[in-house]
């Protein structure tokens, strides 16, 4: 048995031998492979993605101009895009999907506080003392190729920063609100725990006051108290906002915010009482650092609770909050933000989409022809330049939001609280719809990009993660439709009453004083109505089954979780009536007087798809509230094909006009050069794996297993 052994290490040392002399000769085709991205790359463009460019009946400039908000809005962005991305380490990024976890968290601070300085830099270079670039732009779109391992001190300005400024007195942000924005601390924003999320009156970390100290003392009494998701807090802040239940006397009051340290400023080790760290790794948010807070008897003075709204006295008496709902004001401006930016990152896939259909050729229609651009196939066209559409939707909604948000917040600040009900249901409309239907637009648009898409070099995966995730985060979007459903219960019954509505519900006072639809014409304006018909009608339905239930001797609680698959159906169709409103108001509306016919026919046509695929989509509801016949229903779908074919020259334009640079797509596929097969195989040979021709589990354990059979 032993000389066995002894001739088949001899045969693998010899087979060992043979392979190295081999190898060494092999170098050579290795060597030239593994050229530089200067030789693998083309300094041109695709010719065919040139030719799209070509053919398109307007101009990509004043697209982006438009998409920007105007001229002097897109060369400000432009500007701040060069002077950011001019000498960053490409290779470095290029390497990112193959560092360790740690390694990656690391990563992320380092690439973060280069971005924060280049901000600081530039803003002392342009305008010392502003703000417009430094802190504004740390977290927007424009830095994300900056940020590809994640920015784990983004929510430190997308939610800290507004929930001091909305939440403290004016001492108080003086205080400490001043050095979170200064960037002289670092301070997470600690919300959900391990057992509760959106249900913030289910919290479990407690505050009790303590009159003979006059401080608050802070527990986290059980494990699923303990703060568990905030951005940054894992090893990134030693500050941190927490949402806490306030007991005063052992009597509840309430969640509210309270501002704690939770590690030393100087040597950032944790304090007493705290026991801080990180979840560990997600789908996505890689260096973002989630972590988790567990305190015990943690004291921090009477005045680190946030009391601009509610106060706790030195006497320990309490002052309400003159309305309940200031306390989450922070998650409605975050709503908004949220909004907005997972709309970005369906915009960020259908760039890359579209470009790769421009390049990639495939599938004969025409068996005599060359095989055509796969975004000939009208199959492809419907996958991908419906998410073009929903980009500009979204877009267009969300700058009714904020509108909203800056109007309620000015009402606020002089003591009016009427618009709050309904900025608090379209903040959860949006952030549910843009999220849900950017997920999924954005997984189509990788399905559209066939196995390519599947690269993590391609980007794509990255967007959904990313997208993913806003659909629990903030808001669940399931309790949010549920919250929209309330608003339209107490919307209709004021309708019944003839008492005055939101404007973005004021159509159910409409359909309750004209309940027929009225003839079919198949106007946008009519598509329009026939989403609100829907709307209403799905509220209708619920308003009456929960009377119902109420009436059969349920409880108001129990009625309204039994009647929640009709609440939440219409709070979706009321989301989408918002949508289709604010699209069809922004392009046929006064403004398209500003804007040249070219780019007013290329908007409509969007407009049009839009229009046509949400109701296609939504006919089962709208076909209870309007007579459509068969012949209306294929002309529908008539309507659909013609506007991909109208978009079909325009569509690589389009994109080229919501003008992310090369280093924001951070995608092999979508290139502004369109070379893409290039680009999948420069970056290939960039893969460690490749920077040997023979991987070292070969020689320990893959060669051995084979040999030993012999």
């Amino acid at each position: 048995m032993r000389q066995l052994r002894s001739a088949a290490v001899s045969e693998w040392l010899l087979f060992k031998a043979k392979f190295v002399k081999r190898k060494t000769k092999n170098n050579f085709l290795y060597d030239s492979l593994n050229m530089s991205s200067k030789g693998v790359i083309p300094s041109t463009v695709n010719p065919d993605l040139q030719k799209e460019r070509n053919a398109a009946s307007f101009s990509s400039e004043e697209f982006a101009a438009w998409w920007e908000g105007g001229a002097d809005k897109l060369k400000f962005k432009r500007s701040v895009k060069e002077y950011m991305y001019k000498d960053i380490d490409r290779a470095e990024y290029a390497q990112l999907h193959y560092k360790s976890h740690e390694d990656m968290c690391e990563f992320a601070v380092k690439s973060s506080i280069n971005v924060a300085k280049k901000l600081r830099q530039l803003q002392l270079e342009r305008n010392p003392g502003g703000n417009e670039y430094w802190p504004t732009l740390f977290e927007e779109p424009e830095m994300w190729g900056l940020h590809l391992a994640g920015n784990p001190f983004g929510v430190m300005y997308v939610m800290v920063v507004k929930a001091l400024k909305a939440q403290c007195t004016p001492e108080q942000y003086e205080e400490f609100g001043k050095r979170v924005e200064r960037f002289e601390v670092t301070a997470a924003y600690a919300q959900t725990e391990l057992g509760h999320g959106t249900y913030l009156r289910g919290l479990e970390t407690r505050a009790d006051f303590d009159r003979d100290t006059d401080e608050f003392v802070l527990n986290t009494p059980t494990i699923s108290s303990y703060k568990w998701w905030p951005g940054g807090l894992g090893h990134s802040s030693n500050y941190s906002l927490v949402m806490a239940q306030l007991y005063i006397d052992g009597e509840l009051k309430g969640p509210h915010l309270f501002y704690v340290q939770v590690r030393e400023e100087d040597t950032f080790e944790p304090r007493p009482g705290v026991h801080i760290g990180e979840i560990g790794k997600k789908m996505g948010f890689l260096g973002v650092n989630n972590g988790f807070l567990g305190m015990k008897n943690v004291r921090i003075p009477r005045n680190r609770m946030m009391m601009r709204h509610a106060q706790v006295l030195r006497d320990g008496s309490y002052v309400k909050s003159p309305v309940d709902a200031l306390t989450y004001f922070t998650m409605v401006s975050t709503r908004c933000i949220i909004a907005r930016k997972v709309a970005m990152l369906l915009t960020t896939a259908a760039i890359i989409a579209t470009r790769y259909s421009a390049v990639r050729r495939q599938s004969p229609i025409d068996p005599k022809l060359p095989e055509p651009q796969i975004i000939d196939h009208v199959t492809q066209q419907l996958k991908v330049f419906p998410e073009i559409a929903t980009c500009v939707a979204f877009r267009l909604a969300s700058d009714y939001l904020w509108d909203l948000f800056n109007v309620t917040t000015k009402d606020i600040d002089q003591g009016k609280y009427e618009r709050l009900p309904e900025l608090h249901a379209l903040s959860c409309a949006l952030k549910v719809i843009a999220s849900s239907d950017s997920t999924e637009g954005i997984d189509r648009l990788r399905l559209a990009c066939g196995g390519h898409g599947y690269l993590a070099s391609a980007n794509l995966a990255n967007l959904y993660a990313s997208a993913s995730a806003a659909i629990t985060y903030e808001g669940e979007n399931t309790v949010l439709l549920l919250q929209i459903g309330r608003f339209l219960m107490k919307s209709w019954r004021a309708a019944q009453s003839g008492a005055p509505l939101a404007p973005t519900a004021s159509y159910l006072a409409d359909v309750q004083r004209n309940p027929e639809f009225g003839a079919w014409t198949g106007s946008w304006e009519n598509l329009v109505k026939a989403m609100q018909f829907a709307a209403a009608n799905k509220t209708r339905i619920a308003f009456n089954s929960l009377a119902k239930r109420l009436a059969s001797g349920e409880s108001e609680e129990v009625a309204f979780n039994h009647t929640g698959i009709e609440l939440a159906q219409a709070a979706e169709l009321h989301s989408r009536a918002f949508v289709l409103h604010s699209f069809l108001s922004e392009i046929t509306g006064p403004k398209s007087t500003t804007r040249s016919p070219a780019l007013n026919r290329v908007l409509e046509q969007l407009l049009e798809l839009y229009l046509v695929n949400v109701t296609l989509k939504n006919m089962s509801n709208i076909l209870r509230v309007v007579h459509l016949t068969d012949a209306d229903l294929c002309q529908l779908q008539a309507r659909l094909e013609t506007a991909l074919t109208n978009l079909r020259p325009e569509a690589v334009t389009i994109v080229d006009g919501f003008d992310f640079c090369d280093d924001q797509l951070s995608s092999t596929l979508g290139s502004f050069d369109g070379n893409a097969y290039e680009r999948i195989f420069d970056a290939a040979l960039k893969s460690p794996m490749n920077r040997k021709s023979v991987p070292k589990s070969f020689y320990e354990h893959l060669g051995p297993f084979m040999k030993s059979n012999i």
